[in-house]
């Protein structure tokens, strides 16, 4: 049964095992990225302590020191506007195809909020006249990090979820099943991916503790937010392949977590419990990432020069939700076609 879950979820044939150590490689490399870019924080302890030890310690420091946190509501919406308002008039340089459907950012309802996620995408709809909404958990804000908003909003908002649903939703041509698809491996995977854009915005100076940009990532603290992001859905590889195929239990799962992110226990413990009750939901995130940045390797290399980032991307999101398979095909076509059209 869960090889079919991770089937269905991943839209690929890739077991268990294979997903499993596709993420503990992953974790490795992306802790290793971690690790580096701590020493261009301020962190004042930061040349007292080395490997295990000093990653371990800098976590603490991050989920314990109130300057990463919010004290009220109000300014923990008011944080995310913000981020919105400087996406959006980076998005025409990285897509020629933007949605129609306006959205805002909204406090999930009381009621839900303390079993909910840090955030999620309301979609609405341009056919019903209903706007998207970034939905933004504001229950006890002293667990919020600032240090993950960057990444959570191009994930929950644009370029992610609620610019490719839009998308969908308003394609033209196809039949309406077409708008509506939600493969998890292509919508979460392309989310993901879409934290990765947030490296290619904004304006990213050098500085001594910034020597090389990064975008909308240039304070370290925001780029190891977004590592420790990205190496949370490494880890759901890890601990949902062993506790659905190998044997690993809730704590279990849960320890090899908090050891390797920077993630909230409050966040972690309602993830975990989440990947128990959703089999192999989580493992699509990165496989669809993986499948997103090769495709765009591969046409870069391929086209050179000619290879143009809008079109990419506009060739990603034109035809709706896809399993993987089909959109490496439908990918390959493009890039043959671009390739004729340079010669």
């Amino acid at each position: 049964a869960y090889e079919a879950a991770l089937r269905r979820e991943t839209t690929t044939r890739l077991s268990a095992h294979e997903i499993h150590e596709i993420g503990l490689r992953e974790v490795d490399r992306i802790r290793a990225q971690m690790l580096s870019v701590i020493d261009e924080t301020d962190w004042a302890d930061k040349g007292k302590y080395t490997g295990d030890e000093k990653f371990a310690r800098f976590v603490e420091y991050l989920r314990t020191d109130p300057r990463f946190y919010f004290t009220d509501e109000t300014s923990l919406l008011n944080g995310y506007r913000v981020l919105c308002k400087q996406i959006d008039p980076e998005l025409p340089r990285l897509f020629g195809l933007l949605p129609r459907l306006t959205y805002g950012v909204r406090p999930i309802p009381r009621f839900a909020a303390p079993s909910s996620p840090a955030a999620y995408c309301y979609p609405g709809s341009i056919r019903s006249g209903i706007p998207g909404y970034l939905m933004v958990n504001t229950y006890d804000p002293a667990q919020r990090p600032r240090y993950g908003m960057w990444s959570l909003t191009l994930h929950e908002s644009v370029p992610g979820h609620h610019f490719q649903i839009s998308i969908a939703d308003e394609l033209e041509g196809q039949h309406p099943f077409r708008t509506l698809l939600g493969y998890t491996a292509f919508v979460e995977g392309w989310a993901l991916y879409a934290e990765s854009l947030g490296l290619e915005m904004g304006d990213s100076p050098k500085t001594p503790l910034n020597p090389g940009g990064r975008g909308f990532y240039s304070d370290p603290y925001d780029y190891f937010g977004r590592l420790s992001d990205e190496i949370w859905r490494a880890c759901r590889l890890v601990v949902d392949t062993g506790m659905h195929s190998m044997g690993w239990t809730r704590q279990q799962a849960i320890d090899y977590m908090l050891a390797n992110s920077a993630g909230t226990k409050l966040d972690t413990e309602s993830e975990i419990d989440r990947y128990i009750g959703w089999p192999g939901q989580a493992c699509a995130y990165k496989i669809g990432e993986l499948k997103i940045q090769e495709l765009r390797a591969r046409a870069e290399k391929t086209l050179g020069p000619k290879f143009n980032l809008r079109a990419f991307h506009d060739e990603v999101l034109g035809a709706g939700a896809l399993p993987l398979g089909v959109l490496e095909a439908r990918i390959d076509r493009h890039q043959d076609a671009s390739g004729r059209r340079a010669h």
